[in-house]
């Protein structure tokens, strides 16, 4: 009896651990130009925090948007963009109080590090030898809609649609760049820090809307404690100096 007794005992005492260790599990669904920076972020946050791991998970805002919506386990949400947490916000998948500004970022056109293509102006990209441009789908990358923003100001959209590759986030616009599948992308101007060596800037694009970043704890966060006190990390002074590393201005 008391044999079973200790067996019954011990696999509580698992429960329990187990238990407290899928509490401890942190989910942060982040904009996939947030990758380099957020990995170090939450490295640094596990160390300061024993027993707590930060599952990341990088993608387009529109993308993990999406993924919230249905029904994703996400404690945290990081977007590339205002209108992507302000649908976040309508949908009632994220927490408003909580949603703050934590990060700032630009646009830029890059071209491949060995390049001889030098545009100095967007009108430059009429030119015949740009054949391919890699540009974010503006459906769900924010990148791509601050890019159609810009083009159209410039009345450039229409005329380099034939152009243009659409991309699923950001990062993989990047990557068409560096490795030369298309002469010029627009990215942002932290990609192409995390880039350097493989494309250039040719030029920072002219935006009327900021790119600004907000962050926020969902709705369906398992712990909003643990949510609000990685948010809290992410402002912080050492955080923000990582991101600064990586090409990120402060908010």
């Amino acid at each position: 009896m008391a044999f079973v007794t200790r067996r019954l005992l011990a696999a509580a005492l698992l429960f329990v651990a187990g238990s407290a260790a899928q509490a401890a599990e942190l989910t942060v669904s982040a904009a996939a130009s947030l990758t380099d920076a957020f990995k170090e972020i939450a490295q640094s946050y596990e160390a300061a925090h024993p027993g707590t791991k930060v599952l990341l998970n990088f993608a387009a805002s529109g993308a993990l948007l999406q993924q919230i919506a249905k029904g994703a386990p996400v404690d945290v949400f990081a977007s590339a963009d205002q209108e992507t947490m302000d649908a976040a916000v309508a949908q009632k998948l994220v927490v408003p109080r909580e949603r703050v500004n934590f990060v700032r970022n630009t646009l830029v056109l890059v071209v491949p590090a060995d390049s001889a293509l030098g545009p100095k102006r967007l009108d430059d990209l009429r030119a015949e030898k740009v054949t391919r441009l890699a540009v974010g789908n503006p459906a769900s990358v924010p990148a791509g809609r601050y890019t159609q923003e810009a083009l159209e100001a410039a009345k450039l959209w229409e005329p380099l649609k034939p152009k243009m590759i659409m991309t699923q986030n950001v990062r993989q616009a990047l990557d068409y760049v560096a490795r030369g599948e298309t002469e010029a992308g627009f990215v942002y101007g932290s990609d192409a820090v995390a880039f350097k060596g493989k494309v250039k800037v040719a030029l920072e694009v002219p935006l009327a809307t900021p790119v600004s970043y907000p962050i926020a704890a969902t709705a369906g966060a398992k712990d909003v404690l643990e949510a609000r006190r990685f948010i809290a990390w992410v402002q912080a002074p050492a955080a923000q100096a990582v991101l600064a590393r990586y090409g990120f201005l402060k908010p």
